[in-house]
């Protein structure tokens, strides 16, 4: 065994204090940690120095999907709370989703959302999740979610959703709705970022994965290999595809926002290093010693220990570097996971 095979290798001591419970006032204020594969350096410097590191002539690739109201707190007929986590939507206004208390809500309960909303429990699945019927007195099942559901806060986030998460746990070029957890490399990016970045002549290519909740659950098992992946829906656009082989063409860099992107580009690249347009559902599990090929430079958050995300940024940047990179973050005081400070592997 070398260092990385295990779970274990992952974890890390995270005072609580360093874990974000807002944003920052300003999305490009967050701190960015810039580390170098090829030399091992770590500098710091401010996310919307973005500017200055992006070459003309490289690919910026971003996740534009959007998170959704999918968080609904209701009441049992006993008058008891309950809550649902809606996951996937299944058809026939039929949803996957996690519930709580998970003994209480067998199939035939319902959950009382509001007034003309209601969740109906109709099975459990292998997984232990349900398999919900929503049912709104005006028959917009999408329609009442919005009105009567909550932004899906990570749990490490100690505090009830408010007006201000609607618009900030979200990107700003956020636009097909259907993830639980925001693409949180994404969130400090600001319009006038994404214009300086474009007028330096850094392309842009958009994919999509829908985020679940399976972003958030650690691995469990000491052996990463037999961690079971949720799958994730996500789309290759073939303009973006275009956009991604033009820029290998020409020598340019392809930066990924994001794990999730990252995991989009790896589960589309095909054997021949080409990109083409694709969608179906992924349950890549990036991790050592995975070799990626589709994604040259990578943006991210600082995720949580012993989680698939971490463990993807160490096939990146090689595990003995990530955890420094770690280290030093936890020491010069970053913010961290989804409304904390970012990290530039270049």
């Amino acid at each position: 065994m070398t260092a990385g095979d295990r779970t274990a290798d992952y974890d890390f001591e995270l005072p609580p204090d360093r874990i974000a419970q807002t944003p920052l006032d300003r999305r490009d204020e967050s701190r960015l940690m810039v580390v170098e594969r090829a030399t091992g350096r770590i500098a710091h410097r401010r996310f919307r120095d973005l500017v200055e590191l992006i070459p003309a002539g490289d690919a910026l690739v971003l996740n534009t999907t959007r998170v959704f109201r999918a968080r609904l707190l209701g009441r049992r007929d006993s008058g008891a709370p309950a809550e649902v986590l809606l996951l996937r939507p299944l058809g026939d206004d039929r949803y996957e989703a996690m519930v709580s208390p998970g003994g209480k809500l067998r199939p035939g309960r319902v959950v009382h959302v509001a007034p003309g909303f209601d969740v109906e429990i109709l099975e459990i699945t292998d997984r232990r999740t349900r398999v919900v019927r929503l049912h709104a007195a005006e028959g917009d099942a999408a329609a009442a979610i919005e009105r009567h559901g909550h932004i899906p806060l990570p749990p490490y986030i100690a505090r009830a959703d408010t007006t201000m998460d609607a618009e900030r746990y979200q990107t700003v070029y956020a636009r097909e709705s259907g993830s639980v957890a925001a693409p949180t490399a994404g969130l400090h990016f600001t319009p006038e970022l994404l214009d300086a970045l474009a007028a330096r002549g850094v392309v842009r290519a958009d994919v999509l994965l829908h985020v679940g909740a399976g972003t958030f659950k650690p691995v469990e098992v000491d052996d990463p290999a037999h961690h079971v992946m949720h799958e994730e829906w996500f789309a290759l656009p073939a303009e973006s595809a275009r956009t991604l082989n033009a820029t290998r063409a020409r020598g340019g860099s392809i930066w990924a926002v994001g794990t999730t992107t990252t995991r989009t580009l790896e589960s589309a690249i095909r054997a021949d290093g080409t990109f083409a347009a694709a969608s179906s559902e992924t349950r890549l599990f990036i991790r050592p010693p995975y070799r990626v090929r589709a994604v040259d430079k990578l943006i991210t958050n600082f995720h949580l220990p012993r989680s698939t995300l971490v463990m993807l940024v160490a096939a990146f940047a090689g595990y003995e570097l990530t955890m420094r990179a770690y280290r030093e973050a936890i020491d010069a005081g970053y913010r961290f996971y989804s409304y904390g400070d970012a990290m530039a592997i270049v």
